[in-house]
């Protein structure tokens, strides 16, 4: 199969042994979004009223229009407690959303069409979340991973004795469950977006090939899309992972039929 060119290929040949396509590209990306952020920021310190948003199309208008779809979006999902990881779940956005339209562009490939980035994105995810649970509850985030029996109900100490090998079947039971949960996550978030972009990618690629006019256009919006959507779905989906990381699961249920009594 014909690939096309990239700027990679220009790199000397050493270089290439050192540093993979997926990388150079990833670091292009990584590049150019750190170019974005100073030029948005320089463009807020000095606008007479920060507070105004920009009227004109400009790093700053767009970035803080992609910034209020993060924080709204946590919002709605978390709360305004949320508001604090807002930098953790825009990164997400802002890198993946780049990532996905470099491949748009002749002469790049897109980072996140090789499996090598969606699965280290995935794991910062999957680390992130599990980090600010543990933050957040201490050890009572371990409470995640056993399930709701906790304890040993009944009175006497026969009577909890007797609830022990339940206990610790219950206890076994939801840790296996959880711990394979959890540990799909990430096989889930990089799996997804890798066959995504792609798919997306080579449909493009092929159609490009079959003819020059009009079609392709509309394949390029169609990949516009596609990029924008799975870069919303990989940040909605870490926020929900936060969102029930910090949550106190089985507890808020108890204290809030005990409130309601």
């Amino acid at each position: 199969m014909h690939h096309p060119f990239t700027w990679y290929v220009l790199l000397p040949e050493g270089w290439q042994h050192l540093v993979g396509e997926h990388t150079f590209f990833a670091l292009a990306a990584a590049f150019l979004l750190l170019l974005f952020a100073v030029r948005a920021r320089v463009a807020l310190q000095r606008a007479p009223e920060p507070l105004v948003p920009a009227e004109a199309i400009s790093a700053r208008s767009i970035a803080e229009i992609l910034v209020q779809l993060v924080a709204s979006q946590s919002d709605a999902i978390i709360g305004r407690q949320g508001r604090k990881y807002v930098p953790f779940f825009a990164t997400f956005f802002f890198f993946i959303l780049l990532s996905n339209l470099l491949g748009l562009v002749p002469g790049f490939a897109p980072p996140t069409g090789n499996l090598n980035t969606t699965l280290g994105l995935a794991i910062v995810s999957f680390i992130g979340y599990n980090v600010i649970g543990g933050r957040e509850q201490g050890l009572n985030y371990l409470k995640h991973f056993v399930g709701p029996m906790t304890s040993l109900p009944g009175k006497s100490v026969i009577g909890k004795m007797a609830f022990i090998p339940v206990l610790l079947v219950s206890v076994v039971f939801f840790f296996i469950l959880e711990a394979f949960s959890h540990g799909f996550r990430p096989v889930s978030l990089s799996l997804r977006l890798f066959g995504n972009m792609m798919g997306d990618h080579q449909v493009i690629e092929a159609f490009i090939n079959l003819t020059k006019l009009v079609v392709p256009v509309a394949f390029y919006a169609m990949g516009t899309l596609v990029s924008v959507i799975q870069a919303f779905v990989f940040t909605l989906l870490s926020m929900i992972y936060v969102a029930l990381a910090i949550s106190h699961g089985h507890d808020d249920g108890d204290e809030a039929h005990q409130s309601h009594h």
